[in-house]
């Protein structure tokens, strides 16, 4: 008998001969979201046992070298209990396949499955039996989420006020990103997606970038009414977007975790790094439609429509014409064993290559998502160049949702039709591109990519979420925005210092348990609470830190 720990990657196979006898287990100590997983072989012949996730598009097995064949007996696995496996057994030599099984195990379960004849005959049966009911923390946990949210709310209360809508849903993505950066529980769904898809972690960035489209057509109208010139707010927009990039580059950089920063290992991308060149772009579209038109709705701001049209063809042609050494033009994969390994070294694309070929392997992002699944090695950069142009298109769709408030002002019927107007406009765009799926559309939602279908999708939702918070806090004024109100009013400080401060007391602490959701969670939560504590305080004192 063979036992031995061997971590499930997305894809893979295992040949199982054995010794003979029953397997007895040793212990094996199980991490969060793994289950044990015992396959034993009755059979007289080696049996070759594969698996796939079903977050896993076009992966191939990977065989190790061949064991001569054994007496029956079993081999234990460690399986991830995230998503759904298909376990699909094959005999040898000649490759014929047994069964196939499609399950979802439980976090901390204990599993066997039985590979042998019916009833002497030549027909193999493989059976799955439980041994151990698996651990559900989700709902305790789903539990404490809504408890901290409820009794947040009741906690704090403001005033309403006029600039309450521009900051509140700024305030929202910001809370959601913090929690999300300081793990979210460990949960997968709060982690980013390996390749294509969504989980929660894919939403708030996006949304960030949105509503700070909204802000700026708030804020530039404002400041021109106020008296100021032109002139003097490009000098303002210029300014404040240098500094964005200067703290993303040499404050949090995530280089940091391998030492001292020096040119050699410099990170060049970065999410405030984006967000610089997103709200450069916008804030000067924004400020030369103030020159051609009063800026009230589409069709009078038409020349800013078009320079955005014109970035996204620019787009189009990179992503899709532009020949990429050693992968097919157009390619949109993971790269690494995605696609059944053909093109291993072809991650993103494009976009890769541009930031490679631009920036220099060194100053990009050495640890992307899709090494999870796709088992990558390439380094690749979520906020690279080419996807700073879908990340411009967000932020002008959140600018054209501050035009539609600033056109109609207090008639809130036509703000929130027109919101969603705009939110089943993108939905549907959404829709053709992705031919509502995962993998099979002409372009699939991408967060590493900043895929074009991953903007219309996200800002589809983000109108949608306009209308709601829109409804609640301006028109019924059910709910002021508190506490959640005050981070949004210091959103620098609260972004910068979540990062800077991450690893001391009280944001992280020595868990008693650190394979435990709960303690993750509740961790998580009291950081994240730490920051909207602090932000309150600033607002109370009247303190804020603008760039």
């Amino acid at each position: 008998m063979s036992s031995s720990r061997l971590n499930f990657p997305p894809g893979g196979s295992l040949r199982i001969n054995s010794a003979s006898g029953f397997p007895h287990h040793k212990h094996i100590a199980l991490k969060m979201d793994e289950a044990l997983l015992t396959v034993n072989n009755e059979l007289d012949s080696e049996v070759v046992v594969s698996w796939m996730s079903e977050r896993c598009y076009q992966v191939g097995s990977h065989i190790p070298n061949r064991s001569s064949p054994g007496q029956p007996g079993s081999v234990d696995f460690v399986v991830s209990t995230q998503h759904e496996i298909t376990l699909q057994l094959n005999s040898t030599p000649v490759n014929l396949e047994l069964c196939t099984l499609p399950f979802h195990f439980g976090e901390h379960g204990n599993y066997s499955v039985w590979v042998k004849n019916l009833n002497d005959s030549s027909v193999v049966n493989c059976s799955l039996v439980t041994h151990a009911d698996p651990v559900n923390s989700y709902i305790r946990d789903v539990l404490l989420l809504v408890l901290f949210g409820i009794i947040s709310c009741l906690q704090c209360s403001m005033p309403f006020s006029n600039e309450r809508f521009s900051v509140f849903p700024v305030s929202i993505s910001l809370v959601i990103m913090v929690f999300v950066n300081y793990g979210g529980g460990r949960y997968w769904f709060f982690r980013h997606e390996s390749w294509n898809g969504l989980t929660v972690a894919d939403l708030v960035f996006p949304w960030f970038v949105f509503i700070m489209g909204t802000s700026i057509a708030l804020s530039i109208n404002a400041m021109l009414r106020a008296g100021s010139t032109r002139r003097s707010l490009l000098g303002k927009i210029l300014w404040r977007s240098l500094q964005l990039f200067i703290i993303g580059v040499f404050i949090i950089n995530p280089n940091y975790c391998q030492g001292p920063l020096f040119w050699n290992n410099l990170r060049i991308p970065g999410v405030l790094q984006r967000l610089a060149w997103s709200y450069l772009a916008v804030a000067c579209l924004d400020l030369l439609d103030a020159w051609w038109s009063p800026g009230l709705d589409v069709l009078l701001y038409w020349p800013a429509w078009l320079c955005v049209l014109l970035l996204e063809m620019i787009w189009l042609f990179l992503t899709f014409a532009l020949p990429v050494p050693g992968c097919p033009t157009g390619y949109l994969g993971p790269g690494g064993i995605g696609d059944m390994g053909l093109y291993a070294n072809c991650t993103g694309g494009a976009a890769g290559f541009l930031d490679r070929w631009l920036l220099g392997e060194n100053h990009i992002y050495q640890t992307p998502s899709s090494r999870v699944i796709y088992a990558t090695h390439m380094p690749y950069d979520p906020e690279g160049v080419l996807g700073s142009i879908n990340s411009i298109l967000m932020a002008f769709l959140g600018l054209q949702a501050g035009k539609i408030i600033l056109h109609y002002r207090d008639l809130h019927t036509s703000i929130m039709s027109r919101f969603l107007i705009w939110g089943l406009v993108l939905g549907v765009i959404s829709a053709v591109l992705t031919k509502c799926s995962t993998d099979q559309g002409f372009i699939p939602v991408n967060k590493n990519l900043w895929s074009l279908s991953y903007v219309t999708t996200l800002a589809c939702f983000a109108y949608v979420l306009l209308v709601l918070v829109y409804y609640t806090v301006d028109v019924k004024k059910w709910w002021s925005g508190a506490p959640f109100y005050y981070p949004g009013m210091n959103s620098i400080l609260v972004y910068v210092g979540h990062e800077v401060f991450e690893e001391y007391f009280p944001f992280r602490w020595q868990m008693a348990n650190s394979q435990s959701h709960t303690e993750h969670l509740t961790q998580n939560l009291v950081a994240t609470s730490c920051w909207v504590f602090i932000s309150y305080v600033l607002y109370r004192k009247k303190i804020f830190w603008k760039i």
